[in-house]
Parts: structure tokens; C-alpha cells; sequence
């Protein structure tokens, strides 16, 4: 018997002073870079309808990533628990959102941003169990359906061909979704993307399907990195706001044009099982001045299991488990 460690990285932030901000929910994209606000922000439409007390947030998002781990725990070796394939089925609600741009001439959604997942899917006009906000594709005159021959349909988890259109299924938490895979143009902050590969979502069930759809980020050949590399070079870096910002305080940066003049990095590894999460080499936990007590060996990536530590944008605490196999 072995065991096997998944740790997810993720931000928590408490901001100075919550309440004294007046919302702003106007704020426009420039260049390459996109605002980014969190669901529970007063410029979402996917806030409670009640406002919630801080403390009874916490326990909210805390509720929500114990569903995600769900999923990760399904990467180690020897368990099956969710279908996947290369990390394109997540298992909550999105945290983070952007605006997309779809089609010409456009149709703005706000959309969930992940970067464990690969494919972008949007709900379409008729969709079955989704939510108001849908994408017309007969509005769009860029708007494509790919064959089934296409080199896509091959991409996509459980390829399937209606007719002569390609289409897939996929489980993303709670929810089942049925979607046909098609070709449009994609707008991100001022960059245009033309056809870019996506999901046209026809139906979902359950309660994880985020409202207006996801942007992938992962490392797969349907990630927004992999299908606009010649635009971005596959460069991207994020600021995450606080839960409790009032408006698109955070930041998706795309290309390198549009990074910071001062950084610092870190070497990031790739687990040949789970080729669209980015791994990176944790060697210790520190809380002020004090290492956390935990041998390295508990971090230590292998790619025969999955074992790791991976960044993920759609987790709200830093969580450690477990797993034996």
C-alpha cells in the first residue's frame, strides 16, 4: 500500500478596508489585459441574493473546495471517481470570472476562468437547463460547427457525431453537459482570437454548470494558451482579487507584453498523467518565521501517481490530503 499527496495552491486575501469601496462595475479591458472579479463580487450576477456575513462566506467557498478535492483525488493512481481526461471536468461552482467577447458581431458573456481545465464550452441559444444568458449563434456571422472528422473532435472528452457535427459530453461536478464543438471568433480585453475552438453547450443538468460558461487555461491543445499561442506564446499570469472586492480588482495578464517589469518565477513541471495541471516543486510550508512540520517527502512530485503540488484558480484555501492506493 502506497500513499500519494495532492496539494493545491491557492490565495486567500483580506482586504484592509471592505465596505469603504463604492463599486465600480465598469471598468474596461485594455490591451492584453482582462479585469477579473470574484462570484460573490456586487458587480456579479451570480451573488447570493442575500448578502452573507463574512464569516458565513468563509464557510461557503470552504464547502465548495471540499467538492473540488473530490476531483483531485480522482488524478491519483489507482482511483476513478469523476470521468476526465486531462483535467477538462472540474467539480465547483466558478470563483473567478472575465469577460468574453463571442462571435461577430459580439455577444459579451461573464465568464468562469480555470487553470485546471482546457476547453472552453458557453451555453447556446435553446440550451436545455441553463441560465438566460446564452450565446446566439445565429446572430454570428463568423459562427462555424465542426465536422467529425475535424482534429478537435479528437481533443474533446467522449468525442460523439450527430449527423455530420461533432459534439461531446462531459461531467463537471454535480452537472452533465452536452455540447456540439464549433468555431468563433473570441474577443479578450482588445485581442481578437478568430476561430477559436469551443463547446456550444446544449444542454446541462445539476447545480455546478457556471451560468454563462468557462474559459479554460490549462496546458491542453484546446486551452486558451494552446490555441492562441501565436498571439500570447503561451504566457499568461494572474492577480486573483479578495472574495470581498467590490468590483474587476483583480487581473488575467495575457502575452508578454503585458507582464510585470518585476517578477520573480519559479520552474514549473509537468506530470505526463495530468499534462494540463501546472505543477510546481513545494519544499517546505512556512507560517512567519517557523517551518510548518512536514517532511519534503509529502510535497515530493511523481509522475507515476499524480502526487504534487499544482496551482488551481478555482480553489479558495491552500488544501493538503491524503490519498492511499
Amino acid at each position: 500500500m502506497m500513499s500519494a499527496l495532492l496539494f493545491s495552491l491557492a490565495i486567500l486575501i483580506f482586504p484592509l478596508a471592505q465596505g469603504l469601496q463604492t463599486p465600480n462595475c465598469n471598468v474596461a479591458d485594455q490591451g492584453s489585459t482582462l479585469q477579473v472579479f470574484h462570484v460573490n463580487s456586487p458587480c456579479s450576477p451570480f451573488r447570493p441574493k442575500t448578502p452573507l456575513s463574512w464569516a458565513d462566506t468563509v464557510l461557503q467557498m470552504q464547502s465548495n473546495d471540499k467538492a473540488r478535492l473530490l476531483y483531485f483525488s480522482s488524478l491519483v493512481a489507482g482511483r476513478s471517481i469523476v470521468p476526465i481526461s486531462s483535467g477538462r471536468a472540474v467539480t465547483q461552482n466558478p470563483t473567478y470570472i472575465v469577460r468574453a467577447k463571442i462571435g461577430t458581431p459580439a455577444q459579451t458573456l461573464l465568464v468562469a476562468v480555470d487553470t485546471s481545465n482546457d476547453a472552453a464550452w458557453f451555453p447556446c441559444s435553446g440550451c436545455v437547463g441553463c441560465s438566460s444568458a446564452t450565446f446566439n449563434s445565429a446572430k454570428s456571422s463568423t459562427f462555424k460547427p465542426l465536422p467529425c472528422g475535424a482534429q478537435q473532435c479528437k481533443q474533446v472528452p467522449n468525442p460523439s457525431c450527430g449527423g455530420t457535427t461533432c459534439g461531446f459530453n462531459l461531467t463537471y461536478g454535480s452537472s452533465a453537459v452536452s455540447a456540439a464543438v464549433v468555431q468563433d471568433n473570441i474577443t479578450l480585453a482588445t485581442d481578437s482570437i478568430p476561430g477559436y475552438t469551443f463547446g456550444c453547450v446544449s444542454k446541462t443538468t445539476g447545480t455546478s454548470f457556471p451560468a454563462q460558461g468557462l474559459l479554460g487555461l490549462g496546458r491542453g491543445p484546446l486551452s486558451l494558451l494552446s490555441q492562441s499561442n501565436s498571439l500570447y506564446n503561451s504566457i499568461f499570469s494572474y492577480c486573483l482579487p479578495s472574495y470581498k472586492s467590490v468590483n474587476f480588482a483583480g487581473s488575467l495578464r495575457l502575452g508578454p507584453k503585458s507582464q510585470p517589469i518585476r517578477i520573480k518565477t519559479t520552474q514549473l513541471l509537468k506530470n505526463p498523467r495530468r499534462s494540463s495541471f501546472y505543477y510546481v516543486n513545494l519544499m517546505a510550508i512556512r507560517v512567519g518565521r517557523r517551518v510548518v512540520s512536514i517532511p519534503p517527502s509529502a510535497f515530493a512530485f511523481d509522475p507515476n501517481t499524480g502526487a504534487g503540488t499544482v496551482f488551481d484558480s478555482g480553489k479558495f484555501l491552500n488544501t493538503m490530503f491524503r490519498l492511499k492506493v
